[in-house]
This record gives structure tokens, C-alpha cells and sequence, in this order.
């Protein structure tokens, strides 16, 4: 009879480890070729240091507007049930998973120079809103962060014990300052922290939204030391101090996890009566129409505007759309093989270094390393696979390694005295009860390929363009009506890899 559970396969214990030091090699090695190839690193001038600036402060101003406006809208969601409450919640949760390049085109027809806002303002003689440039940045960052923000803090709310209110109800104590205050000085920090680290590393949103050096990120400037000035050496500083800073908000952000909360409880529905008032409901509605309409506004726009384009792009976006097709497909493939030996505490920290380092620079490193066997061009979709399924690894291995350890703890010893092994154990035991987190990671994988702009924009040919750069070159070419009707081609293709492959993962799970 066994007396602890098995590992997670037959497989001796060196595999997991192996695996991670291939996941180090795939991050290191091209950090390493591009810094070999310059000789070393470079000096930063102003320029770059205007960058770090503007990086933290955007990055800091971006996130502390994100939860400010998402304290009073995961507490209005939290304490008012209305017919649709779920749909809704759901439904503002999609920016998240939006591809940048078809937001940043609705959040153009909201509040760009022709936008909705404007021609509304316009008509009631009020000055004209220029979306670019730092402000632009910092919308469009609110814009994406906001639903994660809110869906934070709603959780905080939540896990509250029902029993909490109904105590403070009956002894009329303050709600607020008894348990809401101090469950926000628990959950907001972390909040604010992880959106934080997010918006260090934008790209697309300065790119089309910067405006000017002014508006210039760290990755950004990475960018433009690789297109424009194809200067290594500065390339390699840069992605080093971002790699630094990355590492530094991380450990901020273990710091800032928050311990157990409010104990217990039976598991009751929340009944809020400090949410009963007219006052209470008429601020609450407020608040949740203002986020309704932020954030479902841009993507009825992105709607309507291309409907009718649609059926009028030209061949070269249909194309692009087969490559982001395979491209999401092959990315999510291998985010999941690599993934799943990788579900344990060394594994997470290897998948943490696809995240901590400039994409851009992993895609040059393996463009270096591939150099002397294919040109840059032809590697182009290979080099995008593989750093698109490098950076959603930390996603999925946090997604995974929850249901893995799990099961192990409730069937590890059954399967020992079984003698289940192997391919046997993981097709019987394990695959079965992890259907529901691979099909939301294998989605979340897919939707985030499908619309990346990165690596592809620096190398990438007419023959080699994903739809991302495809749109990207419509818009830059003012071929406004077939770019809208690209982006509602890629808005239907990553919402709809994310439906399909998060349902099939619940079906009969």
C-alpha cells in the first residue's frame, strides 16, 4: 500500500527540472545572443532615461486610476443584483482579452479626432479632445485594466462571509469602515501591483497612441533601437533595466499578496442591506452604467464600423488571418506542452522569465541564433510562435498548477495502489480533472496570440504580416474603412478561440 502520492508521472523527478532549464534556455540564450552580437551593452542617453520615466509614471498614474474607478464599481456589482448581472460581468471583462491593436481602434472611434465624443462635444460647442499622446496612454491602459481591476476587488467583496453583514446589520455597525475598508487595504495593493507590472511592458498602445518621443516607453524604446537605429548594445541596456524592473515589481507583489482575510463562514449568499437605500441604489447604477459605457462603447463601435467593410477586405487580409490562425494555434500547442511539467513551484519561476524580459528582444536573440540558416523574414512566424507561447506561460502554469496539485493530493494514492503510470495516469486521472483550467488557459493562450503585435512588426514581409501587423499597416496607410473591417475580423477570431476552447473545456469536465 502506498503511503504518499505519486509525482505526477512515472517519469523520474529530474524531468520537471530539465524542462525548466530548456524554458531558461529558450529566455536566456537569445538575451545572451543579443548581447554577444553587440559586443556588450550601451551607453543610455537622455532619451532612454525620458523613457524609464515616463514608463513608471504611466505605468504608476495608469494603475492607480484603474483601481480608484474599480473600488466603487466592484462595490456597486457586489452589493445590487439586477437581471443580466452576470452577461454584464462577463461582458466587461473582454477588454482584457481584446487584441490592443482592434482596441486602440475602437477607443479611436470614441474619442479619436473624429470620434463619438467629439462630434457630440462639437455639436454643443465644446473644444476638441486629441486623444494621442501621454492622455491617450494612459485611456487606452484604463480602458484594458479596468475589468481586471474590478474583477480583483469583486472578489474581495465576495469572500467577505455573508455572516459578516448580517452581524454589522444587526448591531447597525459601519459596513465601510468595519470590513470594507480593511479588506480594500488587503486587496487594492495587489491590485494595483499587478496592473502595474502590466503596463511597464506596453508596446502596442505607445506605438500607436504615443504620439511622440514623449509618450515613449522602455519597450518602445527597445523597438525603435532595433528598427531604426539596429543598436544592440542599447537594445540589450534597455532590456536588461526593464528585466530589473520587472523583477522588482514582482517581488512587490509577493509582498503584497494578501494573508487570510475575514476567516470562514457557511457559504451564504451575500445579503447587502447597506445597499437597499435609494441613495445607495442610484449611486451604485451610476457607477455601473459609467462602466457599461466605457468599456462596451469602443467594441459596439468596432462593430458597427465594420460591418460593412467586412466582406470587402482585400486578399492579403485573409491571409494574415490564416497566419495569426496558425501562429495562436501552434503558440497555444506549446504553451500547454510546456506547461504541464512545468505545473510545480521551480517550474512557475522558470515560466516567470518569459514575462520579466522584452518580447521584442527574445524574438532578435532567436532571429540571431537562426541567422545563419534561414532569413530573418521566412523565421518570422516560427520566432512569434514560440515567444507568444514564452510569454503566456506564466498564465497557464498558474492557471494548471492549482487543479494538478489537487488532484495528486486527492487521487495520488489511489492511482499508487492502482499502478497507474505514465501515459496510463495522465489519461485516466489527471487530463480528465483538468479539463476546465486547460481549455480557459488553452482560450486566454489563443486570444492573446491572435493579437499580439510584437515581435512580427519587426521583421515581418508583405508575404510573412499576421493580422495585427496587416491592420496596423491599413491604419497606417488611412485605409480606415478595410483596417475597421480587419478588426472586426480579429475581434471574431480571438473572442471566438477563447469561447471555443473555454467551453470545451467545461463540456462534460
Amino acid at each position: 500500500m502506498a503511503q504518499r502520492a505519486l509525482p505526477l508521472s512515472a517519469a523520474p523527478r529530474l524531468w520537471p527540472l530539465l524542462w525548466a532549464l530548456i524554458v531558461a534556455g529558450l529566455v536566456i540564450g537569445p538575451v545572451s545572443a543579443v548581447i554577444w552580437r553587440a559586443g556588450g551593452l550601451g551607453a543610455l542617453g537622455p532619451a532612454e532615461y525620458d523613457a524609464l520615466w515616463f514608463t513608471l509614471w504611466q505605468a504608476a498614474v495608469s494603475a492607480a486610476l484603474s483601481v480608484a474607478l474599480a473600488i466603487p464599481v466592484a462595490r456597486a456589482l457586489s452589493r445590487q443584483s439586477f437581471p443580466g448581472r452576470g452577461l454584464l460581468i462577463a461582458l466587461m471583462g473582454a477588454p482584457f482579452i481584446l487584441p490592443v491593436i482592434v482596441a486602440v481602434l475602437g477607443l479611436l472611434a470614441v474619442f479619436g479626432g473624429n470620434g463619438l465624443v467629439n462630434r457630440i462635444g462639437g455639436s454643443l460647442g465644446l473644444p476638441r479632445m486629441d486623444i494621442y499622446g501621454y492622455h491617450g496612454v494612459i485611456l487606452a491602459h484604463v480602458f484594458f485594466n479596468l475589468p481586471l481591476a474590478t474583477r480583483l476587488i469583486l472578489q474581495g467583496w465576495l469572500a467577505i462571509p455573508a455572516e459578516r453583514f448580517r452581524l454589522a446589520a444587526s448591531l447597525d455597525a459601519p459596513v465601510t469602515r468595519l470590513l470594507e475598508l480593511p479588506m480594500l487595504r488587503r486587496i487594492a495593493p495587489g491590485a494595483f501591483a499587478v496592473i502595474f507590472v502590466i503596463c511597464l511592458t506596453s508596446f502596442a498602445v505607445a506605438l500607436t497612441l504615443g504620439g511622440g518621443p514623449r509618450a515613449t516607453t522602455v519597450e518602445l524604446a527597445i523597438y525603435q533601437a532595433f528598427k531604426f537605429d539596429f543598436d544592440l548594445a542599447k537594445a540589450a541596456t534597455l532590456a536588461l533595466l526593464q528585466l530589473a524592473l520587472g523583477l522588482a515589481s514582482a517581488l512587490a507583489l509577493l509582498r503584497l499578496s494578501p494573508p487570510d482575510g475575514f476567516g470562514a463562514g457557511l457559504d451564504r449568499l451575500q445579503a447587502r442591506w447597506d445597499g437597499s437605500s435609494r441613495l445607495s441604489r442610484l449611486t451604485d447604477a451610476l457607477w455601473i452604467t459609467f462602466a457599461a459605457l466605457f468599456l462596451l462603447t469602443p467594441l459596439a463601435m468596432i462593430i458597427l464600423a465594420g460591418l460593412p467593410g467586412l466582406l470587402t477586405l482585400p486578399a492579403e487580409v485573409w491571409q494574415a488571418a490564416l497566419r495569426s490562425l496558425t501562429v495562436a494555434l501552434g503558440a497555444t500547442a506549446l504553451a500547454l506542452a510546456l506547461a504541464l511539467p512545468l505545473a510545480t513551484r521551480a517550474g512557475e519561476l522558470a515560466g516567470l522569465l518569459g514575462v520579466a524580459v522584452s518580447g521584442l528582444v527574445l524574438g532578435t536573440g532567436l532571429f540571431l541564433i537562426v541567422q545563419p540558416f534561414m532569413r530573418p523574414a521566412e523565421a518570422a512566424l516560427p520566432v512569434t510562435l514560440l515567444v507568444n507561447a514564452l510569454m503566456a506561460l506564466p498564465f497557464v502554469i498558474r492557471i494548471l498548477r492549482p487543479e494538478l496539485d489537487a488532484a495528486r493530493a486527492d487521487y495520488g494514492n489511489l492511482a499508487a495502489s492502482l499502478g497507474l503510470t505514465g501515459l496510463a495516469l495522465w489519461r485516466i486521472v489527471l487530463l480528465p480533472r483538468l479539463r476546465r483550467p486547460l481549455g480557459f488557459a488553452a482560450g486566454l493562450t489563443a486570444a492573446l496570440s491572435m493579437g499580439d503585435l510584437g515581435v512580427i512588426a519587426l521583421f515581418a514581409d508583405g508575404e510573412h504580416a499576421t493580422l495585427p501587423l496587416q491592420l496596423y499597416r491599413l491604419m497606417a496607410a488611412y485605409r480606415m474603412d478595410s483596417a475597421q473591417g480587419a478588426a472586426l475580423l480579429l475581434l471574431m477570431l480571438s473572442l471566438g478561440l477563447f469561447w471555443l476552447f473555454d467551453k470545451g473545456g467545461r463540456t462534460n469536465a
